[in-house]
């Protein structure tokens, strides 16, 4: 894909990397501060500098149907398209000094990932849309290795990100953060019906989709709020979907919040439930999180933390029954 188109009329360029479609003139930089126009081009600034590199379980990201128990090599640059004011990696998000001397090209990013065993490549901790072209070399290298792209994302990747990342993305965990439009344009500096053509784009192109939702009491958990959340992930995206529902913690701009209690998670958990939704997990707190069947209640996957104790998944098919659990299993 072209990752921008020229303006002819007002001599600039137009990002087409994400939904906010900056108009940038030359030497002015977009929303995220890495993505510059320089003589009539859009340049990524952070190609090839990734500023956090670990190597993580896949279901940190989190991802619980995507190659359960497998490692994925996880990075981000610095720089976002967002301004939550939760962020819990805002030192690298809403920063944008890039450290130049930190180079490692898509080849060698996927070279560590083969080394580390990694299944899988993850961009996260800023938000991915954002070093897009970067990501797609990286991605494009790792498939033909047999190594899985995932993306952990905002959700607010323009619908040509959508349409191009079809034939090398596999697995996406998108964030929903709010039900509020409002909430999304003035606390994050997004939108949320650019979130829900994201989620319902990734699905009608095959990339496998997980949800988080992070609740902070008072901000985003009114119970009608949720069932709304639940409805459109059921009806949009399907009741095979796993919803993360995560627990907040203050930082950032929040420190003055509290943190979540279980009970606002499991009244969360319950709405999920009773709209149909078959797979719900929370997150950030210590709460059984098994994969059960949904049709004969059988643990199918046993998880404490990020670990896997137990997998008895068939082929992805439940042994007692044989119902088909949706998910990426090999």
């Amino acid at each position: 894909m072209d990752y921008f188109k020229v303006d002819n009329k007002f001599d600039k360029i137009i990002c087409l990397l994400c939904s906010h479609y900056c108009h940038l003139k030359n030497g002015q930089t977009g929303v995220c501060g890495v993505n510059k126009n320089i003589d009539g081009k859009l340049v990524n600034l952070v190609y090839s500098h990734p500023i956090s590199l670990n190597v993580d379980p896949v279901e940190k990201k989190p991802l619980y149907h995507f190659l359960p128990g497998s490692l994925a090599l996880s990075f981000g640059t610095v720089g976002c398209n967002f301004k939550c004011p939760f962020c819990q990696n805002w030192t690298i998000s809403q920063n944008h000094d890039i450290d130049s001397s930190i180079r490692i090209s898509p080849k060698q990013m996927v070279d560590i990932a083969l080394e580390h065993r990694c299944k899988s490549i993850a961009y996260t901790y800023n938000e991915p849309t954002i070093f897009y072209p970067y990501a797609k070399d990286i991605g494009l290298i790792a498939k033909e290795k047999g190594i899985k792209n995932i993306f952990v994302t905002n959700g607010f990747e323009s619908k040509e990100v959508i349409e191009d990342m079809a034939y090398w993305l596999d697995g996406a965990n998108i964030d929903l953060k709010s039900w509020s439009d409002d909430y999304y344009k003035k606390v994050l500096k997004g939108g949320l019906e650019a979130v829900k053509t994201s989620i319902k784009g990734m699905k009608k192109e095959g990339i496998w989709v997980e949800v988080t939702t992070l609740l902070i009491e008072g901000e985003n958990d009114d119970p009608s709020d949720l069932e709304e959340m639940a409805k459109f992930i059921a009806n949009e995206a399907g009741e095979d979907t796993p919803w993360h529902l995560s627990a907040f913690h203050p930082d950032y701009k929040m420190k003055d919040k509290s943190y979540t209690t279980l009970q606002t998670l499991l009244k969360a958990y319950d709405i999920a439930k009773k709209v149909g939704l078959k797979y719900v997990y929370l997150g950030n707190i210590r709460a059984n999180n098994d994969t059960i069947c949904p049709k004969c209640g059988e643990v199918l996957i046993d998880r404490v933390t990020y670990d896997i104790i137990k997998n008895e998944l068939k082929e992805g098919k439940c042994p007692k029954c044989h119902t088909n659990i949706e998910g990426v299993w090999k």
